[in-house]
C-alpha cells in the first residue's frame, strides 16, 4: 500500500471510530429512555463494533510497518486477522440480543416513549449507510480488506437499524409490543450471517485460498506477456496478504541464453504483470532452462529421496 493509501486508509478509520462513538452514545441514550429491545439490540453491535474498530486500527497500523529481520514479509497479515476478530466480536453481538429480546419477551416488558427512539435509530441508519458506503470504496481502492470489513460491518449496522426502526413503526401502529423482542431476534440472526462471513472471508485469508477468478486474470496476462517475449512459464502459486498479491512463477529459457539477458527478461515478466493486474501485486519468478527440465527435476526427487 503506497503512502498515500495509507493516509486515506487512516483517515477512514479515523471517521469510523468518530462515528461510531458518536452512534453508540445515541443509541444507549435511546434504548435506556424507551426500554425497548429492539433499540437495545442495536444499541448493543455499536458496542461491539467500537470495539471492532479500535482493534482493526491497531492491525491497520501494524500492517503498514515495513518488513523486519523477523517479519520477513511484514505483518500484512494481520489483516486477516483482523476480520476474523471483528467477525466474532459479531457473533456475539447477535447472541447478546437473542439472550435479552427473549428475556424482554419473557417478561413482556412494554417499550415507551417510541417516537423519540425511532427518530435516534433513523438517523443513525442514514448516517451509517453513508459511511459504510464510503468505506467499502475505499477500501477497494486502496486494496484493504480491514477498512473492507469494517465498512461492511457498518453496513450491517445500518440495515440492522433499519430493520429497528420498522419494528417499532409496528409497534407504534398495531399497539402489540411482541413485535419489539420478536423484531430484535429477526435483526440478531442477520448480524449473526454477517459475522460469519467475516469469520469464514479470515480462515480462507489466513490459509492462503486463492481466487479461482484472479488466478485465470493471472494466467491470461502470463500468457500475453510470454508470448509477447517469447518465453515459456509454468508451476503459478500467488496468496493474497491483504494488502497485495504475491505472485511465484517459474520462467524457462533456453540453456545457451546468457544468465544476465535471462535476468533481464524475467524482470520486464514480473513488471508488465504486476502493471496487467487490477491489484497490488508483488511478482517473483524462478529462472530454469527449457532443456533438460524435466531431467534435472527427476534426478533431484531421486537424490533427495534416496537420503
Amino acid at each position: 500500500m503506497t503512502n498515500s493509501a495509507q493516509q486515506t486508509a487512516r483517515h477512514a478509520m479515523r471517521w469510523s471510530i468518530g462515528v461510531g462513538l458518536l452512534m453508540l452514545v445515541g443509541k444507549m441514550a435511546a434504548a435506556w429512555f424507551t426500554g425497548s429491545a429492539a433499540i437495545l439490540s442495536d444499541a448493543a453491535e455499536s458496542v461491539v463494533h467500537v470495539v471492532a474498530v479500535g482493534f482493526a486500527a491497531f492491525s491497520m497500523r501494524l500492517t503498514c510497518r515495513p518488513a523486519t529481520t523477523h517479519y520477513n514479509y511484514g505483518l500484512e497479515r494481520m489483516t486477516y486477522f483482523s476480520a476474523g476478530w471483528e467477525g466474532a466480536m459479531i457473533c456475539i453481538a447477535a447472541v447478546f440480543i437473542i439472550v435479552t429480546a427473549t428475556q424482554r419477551w419473557i417478561t413482556g416488558l412494554a417499550p415507551h416513549e417510541l417516537g423519540l427512539g425511532t427518530t435516534v435509530v433513523l438517523v443513525a441508519s442514514v448516517v451509517n449507510l453513508v459511511l459504510g458506503l464510503y468505506l467499502v470504496r475505499t477500501g477497494k481502492r486502496n486494496d484493504s480488506l480491514i477498512l473492507v470489513a469494517n465498512g461492511k460491518h457498518v453496513l450491517t449496522d445500518s440495515w440492522t437499524s433499519f430493520g429497528v426502526v420498522g419494528g417499532l413503526l409496528l409497534v407504534m401502529w398495531t399497539g402489540w409490543s411482541a413485535f419489539d423482542p420478536l423484531l430484535a431476534i429477526l435483526v440478531a440472526c442477520n448480524i449473526l450471517w454477517s459475522g460469519g462471513c467475516l469469520m469464514w472471508q479470515s480462515i480462507r485469508g489466513l490459509l492462503d485460498w486463492a481466487d479461482p477468478e484472479f488466478g485465470r486474470q493471472i494466467r491470461s496476462a502470463l500468457d500475453g506477456i510470454a508470448a509477447d517475449i517469447g518465453v515459456h512459464w509454468h508451476d503459478l502459486r500467488y496468496r493474497d496478504t491483504g494488502t497485495r498479491t504475491i505472485i511465484e512463477v517459474h520462467l524457462l529459457f533456453h540453456y545457451d541464453l546468457p544468465v544476465g539477458r535471462a535476468h533481464e527478461l524475467a524482470t520486464e515478466v514480473e513488471t508488465r504483470l504486476a502493471a496487467a493486474l487490477d491489484r497490488a501485486t508483488e511478482v517473483i519468478t524462478h529462472l530454469e532452462a527449457v532443456e533438460g527440465h524435466d531431467r534435472v527435476h527427476q534426478k533431484t526427487a531421486t537424490a533427495t529421496a534416496a537420503r
